[in-house]
């Protein structure tokens, strides 16, 4: 049965290329995808699939439901776009002024639309359900897995896969790891209150500017001299704004980071040294300040024997040529909150585009991926799916 579903996924290839194409350039941004939801959920109700829409907000929910008895398989891909503008010169490139799928969601999409549609057509030699969670906003936190596990998506679940196209490792390289695999990502916000004036009487203001300098240079000193070197973690200032004049000192200045981390107890020391280090900073300058610190996403920490079965399930794809161990990443994944209630495991598909040496990285504004990876990731998850419906058919037949 799974060399017929690999045969039908090979052939409807294209059919995943086109829905990601149109969805490529069709992007809307987290928490504003009502066009991609009913894309989505129109895509199964013309197959007459099962479908809940509005799960916990733009999030959409499809149920194939097979013959025969077995467990029930939970599959996640995410839909949501970014901020950004598109500046690939291809045919498919975003039509939308200022947003684009620099992150591989279109892919996710279109590889699990056609393996819904391809399990449904199977569901009569399949076992148990498979739950197909169409998740939106998984780049901007709270995100949308947290309210669809809230609305129910993962009522009945007993086991969750999912992936994600990563265009910087080559095509054929499926990468895992079991436990800790994506770090826990925080956003925080500064806001120093001094007094501006003329650039030519510094003495007469409290140079906002210069105290944020300051700030900056010391947070690097978190990771490097406060935090255990065996303890992963990164602070990294991404904003920092202070718009004025050329010959104004500026009343304000606004730092904006993020916090990664994989140990809760240096996630709770690096909120509370940032602000140790800001009220130092300006208690020195004599200026105010505001701090807000944003949990966002925990670490995506995977489950062993969920992991163990998906690199046996790896090995039956033809296309993967390599099923190898992946450093933790410090990139953040609310499939993480998944994790957090049933067991299962998120893995990467390589999905480097042909004939490039070095790939764009995700978010970046040219980023693309190869395509040939959609059929990668489909029969990745396909496997997942069937080898845990087999593993469990047969240790539940065994006497105890």
């Amino acid at each position: 049965m799974l060399n017929e579903l690999y045969q039908k996924l090979e052939d409807r290839w294209i059919e995943m290329v086109k829905i990601r194409r149109f969805l490529h350039q069709h992007p809307e941004l987290s928490f504003q995808e009502k066009n991609t939801a009913k894309y989505i959920a129109d895509y199964y109700k013309k197959i007459g699939v099962p479908v809940q829409e509005q799960v916990g907000g733009n999030g959409v929910v499809a149920r194939v439901e097979g013959a025969l008895p077995g467990k029930t398989v939970a599959l996640r891909a995410d839909f949501d776009a970014l901020p950004i503008q598109d500046e690939k010169e291809v045919e498919y490139r975003s039509t939308v002024p200022g947003v684009m799928h620099a992150c591989g969601h279109d892919g996710h999409t279109a590889t699990l639309l056609v393996l819904g549609k391809t399990l449904h057509e199977m569901r009569d030699s399949i076992p148990g359900t498979v739950v197909l969670i169409h998740q939106h906003a998984e780049e901007y936190a709270p995100g949308g897995a947290k309210s669809m596990i809230e609305a129910g998506c993962l009522e009945g679940v007993d086991v969750i896969f999912g992936t994600h196209l990563w265009a910087t490792e080559p095509l054929g390289k499926v990468l895992h790891r079991t436990g800790p695999i994506m770090a826990a990502a925080d956003r925080f916000e500064i806001v120093i209150k001094g007094s501006g004036g003329h650039g030519a009487q510094p003495h007469k203001t409290k140079d906002s500017i210069v105290i944020g300098a300051q700030v900056v240079a010391e947070l690097q000193q978190i990771v490097s001299r406060r935090v255990n070197p065996i303890d992963p973690a990164v602070v990294t200032i991404g904003s920092f704004i202070a718009d004025n004049a050329f010959n104004v000192i500026a009343d304000s200045a606004k730092l904006i980071g993020t916090v990664r981390t994989f140990n809760p107890e240096v996630r709770d020391f690096i909120e509370e040294e940032i602000e140790q280090i800001l009220k130092g900073a300006c208690l020195s300058g004599r200026c105010d300040y505001e701090y807000v610190y944003e949990r966002g996403y925990p670490a995506v920490v995977n489950h062993p024997e969920e992991t163990n079965l998906f690199i046996q399930s790896a090995d039956t794809v033809d296309e993967v040529h390599t099923v190898e161990e992946i450093e933790m990443q410090m990139g953040g994944e609310d499939f993480a909150l998944y994790l957090e209630h049933v067991k299962g495991t998120f893995f990467f598909t390589g999905a480097k585009p042909d004939n490039v040496e070095t790939a764009f990285p995700h978010h970046h504004p040219k980023f693309d991926l190869n395509e040939k990876a959609l059929l990668i990731a489909a029969k990745s998850l396909a496997g997942a799916t069937l080898h845990y419906q087999d593993k469990h058919s047969v240790s539940e037949a065994v006497p105890k």
